[in-house]
């Protein structure tokens, strides 16, 4: 609670006489947005919330030292025990000294403070309400027990000033929850004054201009000047001995004779209201023109305009248009601009600009379908490739290709599952089936007719595209040079080998020619010559 008005100022009005108990309050005051009021009655703790609440308020809750020094202002120094809006949690049985406010909050539901004043005690079990007393001191008591009186607290969202009356002129307040008075800092909405000298009665009402609570009365026009300024919210001024309010340059007098308020509150206009000496000129936004009625306004077709604002398209919006382009085109700096035209061709992966159009390509590992060029399939021109893998290790192969040791792909060999009826030749990916001479290819099977070998290729059979491989090949390894001398010695043990088995064979034909003998006969064979005998023959 903030510190409003010195606490000197802070006084008690209309404060009752103790004896019976009353539903009014016996000493009450207002400060700006709270009053607080005072009522002596013997009653329990429930019966006295029940007091407030009628009222539109709540048994009080004191939270800094302000709210005691107005607690002990309004108690008038006298003797008893009053009612404050703490109690103890239903989840507690007894009262916990250790805590600041010992396990009780306040009716309004919450426990916050900046200030406690605990009369000395402590653990204390079956009194669940607190009250004060003239030295202001906090005590717990059973809530079923009367005590002495209670103090209630009203909230409002906000108050209208005392008024300042001529002299010698009375004036009297009476507040929404009871409590009457003269000395009043601050009136609630709903408040009442009586002025019986002047024959006045006015309200605490809010103003219909949104501009807060104000005094007003039933009966339009001012009253006099003396109170209040004759409630005006411009000047009061004496016309013809009646009084009468006027307002400032660029506003008017409201119904009530006593407001003030623009020419254009109110006005029919439907895009903009400008004040005019005392009245007002309604005015529309750009795109628009005010209709003949004065107050509309209607949209105008800029798309109509000649020339046109656009260079293709043009669409007429409320308050304005919009410039589009042609299918093929894009609107770049406010000019439309011819798109590629892989902008919008239908190639799954890539496309690529050609002078004459475009072209539909493939990624790495893909080749163009046979039977579709805007789409791709994965391809491979060798028995063995790698796979191609996403992000999440999901790898696939080409058609006629399984995968093999994770990331490879294996060409399947289509021959050795009897797709062909004659001869068959495996390529990679795919098959190729042949028919012998005297047949033809019809529906896949080899018929007679005609000359000469046909062949069909299987399903399998992939386009002649070298596509580039998704991963690199394997590096070469160099070998060992252990390896390197084993090659060596190997080759040159062949080559010895090859020599010894060449000396073998010559010195075999040498052995056969130096074989043969010779045999003599005498003078008549010495005619004849010597005959060789073919060894292993006796002469």
């Amino acid at each position: 609670m903030r510190p409003l008005l010195p606490l000197l100022l802070l006084a008690t009005v209309a404060l009752g006489q103790p004896g019976e108990p009353s539903l009014s309050p016996a000493g009450a005051q207002c400060v700006e947005h709270e009053c607080f009021a005072v009522f002596w009655g013997s009653r329990p703790f429930s019966a006295a919330s029940d007091v407030c609440e009628r009222g539109g308020g709540h048994l009080m809750t004191v939270r800094s030292t302000v709210a005691e020094e107005a607690i002990a202002l309004l108690l008038q120094n006298r003797e008893g025990r009053l009612w404050l809006g703490l109690s103890l949690s239903p989840s507690l049985s007894c009262t916990e000294p250790s805590r600041r406010l010992r396990g009780f909050r306040w009716v309004t539901g919450d426990r916050g403070t900046d200030y406690t004043n605990w009369a000395p005690s402590g653990r204390r079990c079956g009194e669940r309400c607190v009250t004060v007393s003239r030295e202001l001191r906090w005590e717990v008591r059973r809530c079923e027990e009367a005590a002495d009186g209670f103090l209630c607290q009203y909230s409002y969202g906000d108050s209208c000033p005392r008024l300042a009356a001529p002299h010698g002129v009375s004036v009297t307040y009476a507040t929404p929850f009871g409590a009457r008075g003269t000395e009043f800092l601050a009136l609630p909405p709903r408040s009442v004054v009586f002025v019986p000298d002047l024959g006045l009665e006015l309200r605490c009402d809010e103003d219909g201009d949104g501009a807060g609570s104000r005094w007003g009365r039933d009966t339009p026009g001012a009253w006099t000047c003396e109170l209040a300024g004759g409630g005006c919210a411009g000047t009061c001024g004496e016309d013809g001995g009646r009084p009468r309010c006027s307002c400032p340059e660029g506003s008017v007098l409201g119904a009530d004779g006593r407001g003030c308020r623009s020419p254009c509150a109110g006005a029919p206009c439907q895009h903009h209201c400008v004040v005019a000496g005392g009245s007002f000129v309604c005015m529309c936004s750009e795109g628009y023109r005010l209709a003949a009625d004065g107050s509309s306004c209607e949209d105008i077709d800029d798309c109509a305009a000649e020339p046109g604002p656009c260079e293709q398209e043009c669409v007429n919006t409320k308050g304005g248009f919009e410039c589009r382009c042609h299918s093929g085109y894009t609107m770049v700096d406010g000019h439309c601009e011819r798109l590629s035209p892989c902008f919008e061709a239908p190639c799954e992966q890539r496309c690529e600009e050609l002078p004459s159009g475009y072209r539909c390509a493939c990624h790495p590992g893909y080749a163009v379908h046979p039977l579709d060029v805007t789409r791709c399939v994965l391809y491979c021109n060798a028995t063995e490739c790698p796979a191609v893998c996403d992000d999440g290790g999901a790898c696939e192969c080409p058609e006629g290709f399984v995968l093999d040791d994770e990331e490879l792909c294996v060409d399947m060999d289509e021959c050795d599952s009897g797709h062909c009826e004659f001869n068959c030749t495996n390529t990679p990916g795919g098959y190729q089936c042949h028919c012998p001479p005297g047949y033809q290819v019809l529906n896949n099977e080899c018929a007679l007719e005609g000359d000469g070998e046909e062949t069909f290729s299987g399903d399998m059979e992939t386009v002649p595209h070298t596509p580039v491989p998704s991963r690199p090949p394997p590096k070469a390894e160099r070998l060992h040079p252990g390896v390197l001398v084993g090659i060596a010695a190997g080759a040159l043990l062949s080559l010895l080998a090859l020599l010894a088995l060449g000396l073998h064979l010559a010195r075999k034909r040498c052995r056969s020619h130096g074989s043969m003998d010779y045999k003599y006969s005498g003078p008549q064979e010495k005619e004849l010559g010597l005959q060789p005998v073919p060894s292993g023959q006796k002469p």
